[in-house]
């Protein structure tokens, strides 16, 4: 999990550092990564050698964090919530409190106004967090681990909606899915330090949904699953497969009147019970907790709201 700095001293050896970074990837297998140029794009704006494991310090959270680790499973792994304030682009993280809640928020750090999109994952399989993948708006992927940072490309500008459910292609780290302004949804491979393949398509059709969500096993198959809203607020299940080459099973109606919310986000676990569940943040700001069953049909349970004041957030994840 990253942190973006503040905007310090030091931009220009950071540009320098993004430059080198991006010159050593041209001509490797990173130039796969780039969604639609063929080398990674120099930035501009976020300094990459300052991305860091977005932990809390020692203090408040840190028997949450704990907990959290300890119940922690490859198939519903724990990442708590992290929520861009939307009046100064802070970012804030909440991690479980044990009890089926989050815990009180903490501060991670600042400019993530620059940053459009991220997705934490756990590459090693141990049900916790060890990186993260974060795209700029100028089209920049980056990854950041506990041992590394590094650009991974860019021209991802081509996706409007980007996201890592976990593995879904059979192999060891997680997997991204993005979605082009058509309507196709593609599929990169993820490695242990952050590079991905060259796309695979999945299908398309997928601008029919206005939210698409997951991170974790939902239906308790041991594979990685997602949701998905349509326009008219039905949501729909697709059964990950294993197989990247057709990572979801056909779709599965879960239910209407998800048009009452404005984010889905997925997280993995929350209440610590080994199965991963969904957040859901309605138009008044309530969050709403919709714990996993590992149903087949419908993998949720009802709802129950864990707090309030979240609209204060841009985005979460």
């Amino acid at each position: 999990m990253a942190k973006l700095p503040g905007r310090k001293r030091g931009r220009a050896v950071s540009r320098l550092a993004v430059a080198a970074i991006a010159a050593a990837l041209v001509g490797t297998s990173a130039s796969a990564a780039v969604a639609d140029a063929p080398v990674p794009a120099p930035v501009k704006n976020v300094d990459i050698s300052k991305l860091a494991q977005a932990a809390p310090k020692a203090g408040a959270g840190a028997k949450s964090r704990a907990t959290a680790r300890a119940a922690a499973t490859a198939e519903a792994p724990v990442f708590g919530l992290f929520g861009i304030q939307r009046s100064d682009g802070f970012l804030y993280q909440y991690l479980p409190d044990g009890t089926g809640g989050l815990d009180e928020r903490t501060f991670v750090t600042s400019d993530w106004d620059l940053l459009k999109a991220a997705a934490t994952v756990d590459h090693s399989g141990d049900g916790v967090g060890d990186g993260m993948w974060a795209w700029d708006k100028a089209g920049n992927l980056y990854f950041n681990s506990d041992s590394e940072s590094r650009t991974v490309g860019g021209g991802w500008n081509i996706y409007d909606k980007v996201l890592s459910p976990g593995n879904l292609g059979g192999g060891t780290a997680y997997d991204i899915i993005a979605r082009d302004k058509s309507g196709v949804l593609w599929i990169y491979l993820g490695y242990d330090n952050g590079q991905v393949t060259s796309r695979v398509k999945v299908g398309g059709g997928w601008n029919a949904y206005t939210e698409i969500s997951g991170k974790g096993d939902l239906t308790g198959d041991g594979k990685a699953d997602i949701v998905a809203r349509d326009s008219s607020g039905v949501l729909w299940l697709y059964k990950g497969t294993g197989d990247y080459k057709a990572p979801f099973a056909p779709r599965v109606k879960i239910g209407a009147g998800w048009n009452a919310y404005n984010a889905l986000v997925s997280v993995g676990d929350v209440d610590l019970d080994g199965r991963a569940d969904l957040l859901a943040r309605d138009t008044d700001g309530k969050l709403w907790l919709y714990k996993g069953d590992g149903g087949n049909q419908d993998p949720f349970e009802s709802r129950k709201q864990i707090g309030f004041g979240y609209n204060i957030y841009s985005w979460m994840f």
